[in-house]
């Protein structure tokens, strides 16, 4: 997720705790969306929607928290 922030995860990942949070709740949902997807989590396409649509919310979330964080480290 976000690759390009790299740094600025790594950073906030550290000094954030509910930055922490969220990025670790979107990486568990990343991996049930993949597992559901190769077919090891069985998943109606109602809860695979839900889930991925609580995955964009935290990217979303996510990526607000790096770009304050970034401006204010330029800042």
């Amino acid at each position: 997720m976000l690759s390009e922030y790299r740094n600025e995860i790594s950073e906030l990942k550290q000094k954030n705790a509910h930055f922490a949070k969220i990025f670790e709740r979107h990486n568990e949902l990343d991996q049930k969306a993949k597992d559901a997807d190769e077919g090891r989590l069985h998943l109606s396409d109602t809860e695979l929607e839900e889930l991925k649509k609580e995955k964009l919310l935290l990217k979303d979330e996510a990526l607000m928290m790096i770009l304050k964080y970034k401006k204010e480290q330029e800042g």
